[in-house]
């Protein structure tokens, strides 16, 4: 094993030349460093990714903040080098390192993966080869640290069966304490060397963890799953994830980093979970039930997060950030607390619906030029179809208003490939932006600017929409090239996923266990940076197929059947399967689902959190789906 000592050594030699070296020193204003000598369990969390997205990713900053704040454990961090820096590093034989002490990543007991989105796969094995470590668990013993993953990429964990010893199947706060326990005592009674199912048995036995060689998977002759069974006792049958009844305080001593990177700012997540049941929206399902942080909290952690940093912008964080109950008195107590601080306030994810204009008056003061919203799709009858119908008027009765208050720039978040979708329904985003744009001329002339956002939808697993198939690339192009031809204006920006990119999350996020094969020939091939356009590799996807005899259509474009099993059939998120089908039997009439802000029985939430709430037993929740329901089954008696 090469010291921390030697890796530095080598790294003086090589640092000068590659792009951004500050990438890959550490040191940086508030990280933490503690006594390797003295601390029994050693956490390196690992983003698959460069540095500059990394260090933003609000995932490792809640977990490393909880791991350090243990006395018996420290986390370090690491991230993925780009492609100059992996060359030397491979030439120079350094190995992938942690940030704070520059220990190799094999040194470490355990390293947490977070896989946010699919395309981090091969990155993962990138970064577990880089380390010098074997890539399948199956060839891992108890002298390599243990390898977890979470994140919401997990919910299908089993294209990545292979290389991952356990999963973090939802919410990691809690979760991470329990893992570090386990090790701990394993590493106490001297049970990490050798052969490691003993720790991976004990591992099984949390909440909310999977633990993939422990369950045996079946096929029919078609391909699909027959079953998922359990091979261990330890192993439950149905593995659910965790969910925090109540949020932790959040994190207030960011890094600051030595260079630009792509968030530099305070953070603090305000609420987590939606509860406006969007069909296309994976994080949306996963994420539910709501809980939300007080004024008092969130305006805390800001107060301690800007004195620690400096940064000059707060982003107050949720899938829908106007939703929270408190928001127009959060911004407000925010700009009085602020004032003259030349401190700029985002609120991602706002829901037009929602916005309101006191919201609007409350943020001009601390806004950027840009306001983004996410109508989706632009007729009534999609709106229908993807469960979030908002009339053409009330969005452009909020674009004007934005206008009029100083606002130069609308970004509007569309998706192309939705269920049913056809060219008429394409045609109508060009024409509401033009609309969006004919507002803002007439409140503010020619600085009115709108930016179209254009993605193709991918039918996520755990939402209504996983029995769909996904558009066909010559669809989703003769869809892109009508947008393009439709939005020639100086004034508007049209941006879009391309086709390929969109087929390569889709036959990944929709996977089996034998996707696990693509996914390390494709690698071998050179497959990496999936995300980045540039480093796409399509013939390298396109031959790893081939080499193990599978279509990525198969995966893509084969609608699903009612009874089929699916491979993520044993994750569960809470949310009931027969209420993801019977939304996505509403979806194909036409039919919405009303707002479930606070939850019901009808998508089986409530019965897994109240079980966590045992600290507000008498906690009556209400949902406007049980009066309705109740109501039926009385006329139906």
């Amino acid at each position: 094993m090469i010291p921390p000592a030697e890796i530095e050594a080598r790294l003086e030699r090589v640092l000068l030349k590659v792009q951004k070296p500050g990438r890959y020193v550490g040191g940086e204003v508030n990280a933490v460093v503690k006594d390797w000598e003295g601390i029994p369990v050693r956490v390196a969390l690992v983003f698959p990714d460069i540095y500059d997205i990394g260090v933003s990713n609000i995932g490792l900053k809640i977990l490393a903040d909880q791991v350090n704040q243990r006395p018996d454990a420290l986390a370090e961090r690491a991230c993925l080098p780009w492609v100059d820096m992996e060359a030397q590093m491979r030439e120079r034989g350094i190995p992938l390192y942690s940030l704070e002490t520059r220990h190799a990543l094999a040194d470490f007991d355990l390293l947490g993966f977070t896989l946010p989105y699919e395309t981090l796969y091969t990155n993962l094995l990138d970064a577990l080869d880089l380390a010098g470590l074997p890539l399948l668990s199956a060839e891992r013993d108890g002298t390599h640290p243990l390898v977890i993953a979470g994140g919401h990429a997990c919910f299908n964990p089993e294209p990545m069966h292979a290389f991952v010893d356990a999963f973090v199947i939802g919410e990691g706060e809690e979760a991470i304490h329990e893992v570090i326990d386990v090790i701990g005592r394993s590493k106490q009674a001297g049970n990490l060397g050798g052969e490691r199912s003993a720790v991976l048995k004990e591992l099984a036995k949390i909440p909310g963890v999977y633990v993939p060689r422990f369950y045996a998977v079946s096929h029919h002759a078609d391909g699909t799953v027959a079953a998922i069974t359990p091979n261990i006792a330890e192993a439950p049958q149905i593995v659910q994830k965790r969910i925090c009844a109540k949020l932790p305080p959040p994190p207030t001593n960011f890094i600051v980093p030595n260079i630009e990177i792509v968030h530099n700012r305070v953070t603090v997540e305000i609420m987590r979970g939606c509860t406006r049941g969007c069909r296309f929206c994976h994080a949306g399902m996963v994420a539910r039930p709501v809980r939300e942080r007080s004024v008092a909290e969130v305006l805390e952690a800001a107060e301690k997060a800007l004195a620690a940093t400096g940064f000059e912008e707060l982003a107050l964080l949720s899938l829908s950030s106007s939703d929270y109950t408190h928001i127009l008195e959060l911004v407000k107590t925010v700009s009085d607390r602020f004032r003259g601080r030349h401190l700029t306030v985002s609120l991602p994810s706002l829901r037009i619906e929602s916005v309101s204009v006191d919201l609007m008056e409350a943020l001009k003061d601390r806004r950027s030029s840009g306001f983004t919203l996410a109508p989706e799709a632009a007729t009534e009858r999609m709106r229908r179809i993807i469960n979030k119908f908002i009339p053409d008027e009330q969005i452009l009765a909020t674009t004007r208003e934005i206008y009029a208050r100083g606002w130069t720039n609308i970004k509007l978040y569309f998706m192309i490939g939705h269920p049913s979708e056809t060219l008429e329904d394409v045609q109508a985003i060009a024409d509401l932006c033009r609309r969006v744009l004919a507002e803002g001329r007439r409140a503010i002339g020619g600085r009115a600017k709108v930016h179209a956002g254009v993605s193709t939808f991918v039918p996520k697993p755990h939402t209504p929409f996983q029995w769909t198939a996904c558009d066909t690339v010559e669809q989703i192009e003769a869809k892109i090239s009508l947008l393009k031809q439709a939005l020639r204006d100086k004034n508007i920006k049209l941006t879009w996923n391309e086709p390929q990119e969109t087929l390569l999350e889709a036959f990944l996020s929709r996977g089996d266990r034998r996707m696990a094969q693509v996914i390390l020939g494709a690698w071998r091939r050179g497959a990496k940076f999936d995300a980045w356009q540039d480093q796409h590799n399509g013939q390298a996807w396109a031959e790893a197929f081939n080499e193990v005899g599978l279509e990525p259509s198969f995966y893509t474009h084969r609608p699903r059947p009612a009874d089929e099993v699916f491979p993520w059939e044993h994750i569960s998120t809470a949310v009931r399967k027969q209420y993801l089908y019977q939304d996505y039997l509403q979806s194909q009439a036409g039919e919405t689902r009303p707002d479930c802000r606070e939850q019901c029985y009808a998508c089986g939430i409530l019965p897994t959190f109240n079980a966590l709430r045992r600290e507000n037993p008498g906690e009556a929740w209400k949902c406007p789906e049980v009066p309705r329901r109740r109501k039926a089954a009385s006329q139906a008696a």
